[in-house]
């Protein structure tokens, strides 16, 4: 099984998709998305980590100045799948808790410290930022 065929079942099983083909709509179009959102070293290192076929989404999106924060991130993702807002939540946390899995711990920890706080639900991470500085 090719790399990408092992990605696209991770985000299949994590999403429960009916199919590959859904799973890999999902994958390119939150891949697409993330691809505007991060900078530096951590883009360069997660397209590293990605199959090629993924690896061209992502690496073929400009990157904004700034990332935006969570909700319009996964606003993207709706807008992307033409999909609700609750849909594409489910879906961004799909792929991107499979990015977590094949990036690892190290490499997801210097993402969300990239990305706005907003996102480590997203990676299937719990935010215990706030409770930590109370």
């Amino acid at each position: 099984m090719t790399r990408h065929r092992r990605l696209i079942q991770q985000v299949r099983t994590l999403g429960r998709y009916p199919s590959d083909e859904e799973a890999e709509r999902v994958l390119t179009a939150v891949l697409a998305v993330l691809g505007s959102q991060l900078t530096g070293d951590e883009r360069c290192e997660l397209a590293a980590t990605l199959p090629e076929r993924a690896r061209a989404v992502f690496a073929s999106q400009i990157p904004l100045p700034k990332p935006v924060a969570a909700p319009a991130f996964v606003e993207a993702v709706a807008r992307v799948l033409n999909t609700s807002l609750t849909a594409a939540r489910w879906d961004a946390s799909s792929v991107l808790a499979a990015l977590a899995s094949l990036g690892g711990e190290r490499l997801t920890d210097r993402l969300l410290a990239r990305l706005p706080r907003s996102y480590a639900l997203l990676f299937g991470r719990a935010d215990l930022t706030a409770t930590a500085a109370a």
